[in-house]
């Protein structure tokens, strides 16, 4: 049991330092320019998509709470206003090890920000 609980701090402090550094990276260099070394839109793409989040205290843990747990009772209102005005072209990028992530927290969302749009 407690290999468990190490396991999941460890994935989830990896996950923080990884957008961390992604993001402190991407302001630092700029994107090469030869052509075919980086998929059309990355990394920009991907900085613009979790530019939104870092904007908000804490929204980026709350996320990452509710990845590990699978419950979205941390995801207040300002994060959900946040994630609902993200392009959906962005999730595959920004959660490619659980698709089904997104939608669940759009979904849920739109019952904590009433305004905010569902997952169509």
């Amino acid at each position: 049991m407690a290999s468990k609980t190490v396991l999941s701090i460890s994935l989830m402090v990896s996950l923080c330092v990884a957008i961390f550094v992604t993001q402190g990276v991407a302001h630092t260099q700029t994107p090469p320019t030869v052509p075919g070394l980086f998929p059309p839109g990355l990394p920009i793409d991907l900085v613009k998509c979790w530019s939104s989040l870092f904007n908000v205290e804490g929204c980026v843990l709350e996320i990452a709470k509710s990845i590990f747990s699978g419950k979205f009772e941390n995801v207040e209102a300002a994060c959900c206003k946040a994630f609902s005005t993200l392009d959906a072209n962005c999730w595959p990028q920004m959660f490619p090890l659980n698709p089904f992530f997104p939608p669940l927290l759009k979904d849920n969302c739109a019952r904590i920000v009433p305004n905010s749009p569902t997952h169509n």
